[in-house]
């Protein structure tokens, strides 16, 4: 049985979803399989260290970063090996994240997502967790915009697309980067994090520890 609705709650116009590591537990799986790439090539990277390094991050710029790390550039492919692997784990163990599938059921309100990562791996990641027809047709990905998340476009557009304010928006996230392209947007931010907080996150964003919280600060129902 649902409890009674807060009287406090934030009215929302829509809710923007990233993906990774919000709806779908990626982040997990493409970490490991970065790692385990490098230490064929000789560069030593913890799972943790990678997480928060790479957190989010596009994968040109992991790559960059990765390459100035190691003092030495990565093979020209990197990229595409990367995503060819991570594609085939994603297909094998990918899970959603706790909650996910209960909070979209829900919603009485518009929503979509906006995400880093390219359109073809969004919708396999949805397809794998069953979330795909949740979001098909509002699917927004920085590579068809040219934007990436820190900067705040790609929910600018979003929030465009579907004809709403962003003042009137609010952003789901996991990812320092996304969370600044959240509050850059003007937009309220929630930041999922489950276990330990990132410590540099702005000040404006409010921690979650599970997607269902986020029933307790804005009104789902419309």
């Amino acid at each position: 049985m649902r409890k009674v609705k807060p009287e406090n709650l934030t009215p929302v116009d829509l809710v923007i979803f990233d993906c990774d590591g919000t709806l779908v537990d990626s982040e997990t799986v493409a970490t490991e399989v970065l790692v385990d790439y490098l230490a064929e090539l000789g560069t030593q990277l913890s799972f943790d260290e990678a997480l928060i390094r790479f957190k989010g991050g596009r994968m040109a710029d992991c790559i960059v970063e990765i390459e100035a790390m190691r003092g030495a550039p990565l093979p020209a492919d990197s990229a595409k090996v990367l995503r060819q692997r991570i594609a085939h784990h994603l297909h094998q163990r990918l899970q959603p994240i706790e909650g996910a599938l209960e909070l979209v059921q829900s919603l009485r309100v518009p929503f979509c997502l906006a995400s880093n990562g390219p359109l073809q791996q969004i919708e396999l990641s949805l397809g794998v967790t069953g979330l795909l027809p949740y979001f098909e047709g509002r699917i927004y990905s920085a590579y068809e915009v040219g934007s990436w998340k820190p900067a705040p476009d790609l929910f600018l557009h979003a929030a465009s697309k579907t004809g709403v304010a962003p003042s009137r928006c609010a952003v789901v996230e996991d990812s320092l980067p996304g969370v600044q392209a959240g509050v850059a947007a003007g937009m309220l931010v929630f930041v999922l994090q489950p276990e330990q907080v990132e410590p540099n996150l702005p000040k404006q964003a409010k921690v979650i520890s599970r997607l269902a919280e986020l029933h307790d600060h804005i009104d789902l129902a419309g």
